[in-house]
C-alpha cells in the first residue's frame, strides 16, 4: 500500500482536517501521481457536508487534480515518470456498457467511479480525492497536460469547470454564427464565457450583479445583460441558440427559456441543493425549445478540451491557497468571494 496524507471531513458538520490513509499499490495499468495542485469545486462542499446525500465518511474531496507522474505500472504505455498529468471527476467506469463504448464514461449505465466518494469498481470501497499528496489511477482515466509549467495551477479547474462547460458547448454546436448565453459568472460561468468565445460564438453573459459586467467583458463576453432588468431582458427575447445555466441555486428558469429562438436549448450545468421551480410548458412547446442537462464529459472529450485550451492559452482565473485554509475557502465560496476558482497548492500539505 502507498501511505498518503490529505484533508478529510469526518462527518457532515465537521471541518476538514488532516487525515492519514493508504492508496492501493499501483497495478500493471496504474499511474501513481504526486499531486501538485487541486481545484476547489462547489461539488466538494456539497459532498463534504452531505447536502446531496450519500456521502461516505471520511470524505477526502477534490476532482480537479494536476500532478506529476511518480511511477507507472508495467503495462502503462501513455505515460512515464515526470509527465505532467491531470485527473478529473472520474477514476473508472464499468467499461462495458454502451455509454462507455461510445467514450461517454460520465453516463456509465452501471455508474462511474467518482474520484472521491466512490464506490470503487469491483470492491465497492470508498475513493479519496485530490485534497491529498498523491493518487493512484488507471491510465485510461489519466489525462495529458500540455500547458507550460507556470500555468499548471490554473489548469486544475479545467478538469471540472472546463469540461462541464465545454461538453454542452460542443454538443449543441457553439461556434461562428451562433449566439450563446451564459448565466452566472462563477467558477463554471467564467469558463463558459472563455470557451464559447474561443469557439467563435457571440457570447452574452447574464448576471444579477452589475459589478460583474466589466469582468465578463474582460473574460470574453461580447455583451452583458443584467437579468433583473426587465427591459434589458426583453431586448434579447428569441435570440439565443444556446444558453448555459451555471447557477447552483434554485431560481426561475422561464425568463431564460424566453431568450431562446425556435429550437434553442437551455442547458443546466449548475446543480442546486434544492430543485428549480418547474418551468411553464408554453415557453417550451410554442417554439420547440429544449430544456436539457449535461454532466462533465468523457475522457476523450476532456482530453480534447485540454488540448484546445493549451493551443489557445486558456486557463482558469484562480486564487491559490494553502490547504490549511480550505475551510475558510468554503465559507468564502458560499459568499461568491473568489474570482473565480480556489486552487490548493499541495506543497502546503
Amino acid at each position: 500500500m502507498v501511505p498518503s496524507r490529505g484533508y478529510a471531513a469526518q462527518s457532515a458538520d465537521s471541518a476538514l482536517a488532516p487525515f492519514a490513509f493508504e492508496r492501493r499499490e499501483p497495478g500493471p495499468t496504474d499511474v501513481q501521481i504526486d499531486i501538485l495542485y487541486c481545484g476547489v469545486c462547489h461539488s466538494d462542499l456539497h459532498t463534504a457536508r452531505s447536502e446531496w446525500g450519500g456521502t461516505r465518511y471520511p470524505c477526502v474531496p477534490g476532482h480537479e487534480i494536476v500532478g506529476r507522474v511518480a511511477r507507472v505500472g508495467a503495462r502503462v504505455s501513455r505515460f512515464k515518470a515526470g509527465d505532467n498529468v491531470g485527473v478529473g471527476c472520474m477514476v473508472d467506469s464499468c467499461r462495458t456498457c454502451s455509454s462507455c463504448a461510445e467514450g461517454l464514461e460520465q453516463y456509465c449505465e452501471n455508474g462511474f467511479t467518482g474520484t472521491y466518494n466512490g464506490p470503487e469498481q469491483g470492491t465497492g470501497g470508498n475513493t479519496y480525492g485530490g485534497y491529498s499528496d498523491r493518487i493512484v489511477v488507471d491510465e485510461k482515466f489519466v489525462l495529458k497536460i500540455c500547458h507550460p509549467a507556470e500555468q499548471l495551477a490554473a489548469v486544475a479547474p479545467l478538469l471540472c469547470a472546463g469540461i462541464t462547460t465545454w461538453s454542452p458547448l460542443k454538443q449543441w454546436n457553439a461556434g461562428p454564427g451562433r449566439v450563446v448565453g451564459v448565466v452566472g459568472l462563477g467558477g463554471l460561468g467564467h469558463m463558459g464565457v472563455k470557451l464559447a468565445r474561443a469557439l467563435g460564438a457571440r457570447v452574452v453573459l447574464f448576471t444579477t450583479s452589475p459589478g460583474k459586467a466589466a469582468d465578463a467583458l474582460r473574460l470574453g463576453a461580447h455583451e452583458v445583460v443584467i437579468s433583473t432588468d426587465d427591459k434589458a431582458m426583453a431586448a434579447w427575447r428569441n435570440r439565443f441558440d444556446l444558453i448555459l445555466n451555471t447557477v447552483a441555486a434554485p431560481h426561475d428558469l422561464d425568463p431564460f427559456l424566453g431568450m431562446l429562438r425556435r429550437d434553442g436549448t437551455l442547458v443546466l450545468v449548475g446543480a442546486p441543493p434544492s430543485p428549480h421551480r418547474s418551468p411553464g410548458v408554453f415557453s417550451l412547446i410554442l417554439k420547440r425549445r429544449r430544456l436539457a442537462g449535461s454532466l462533465i464529459g468523457g475522457i476523450a472529450e476532456t482530453q480534447e478540451m485540454l488540448d484546445f485550451c493549451a493551443e489557445h492559452g486558456i486557463v482558469s482565473d484562480i486564487e491559490t491557497i494553502p490547504i490549511a485554509s480550505i475551510n475558510e475557502a468554503y465559507e468564502r465560496m458560499l459568499r461568491s468571494d473568489v474570482k473565480y476558482r480556489f486552487v490548493i497548492d499541495m506543497a502546503s500539505l
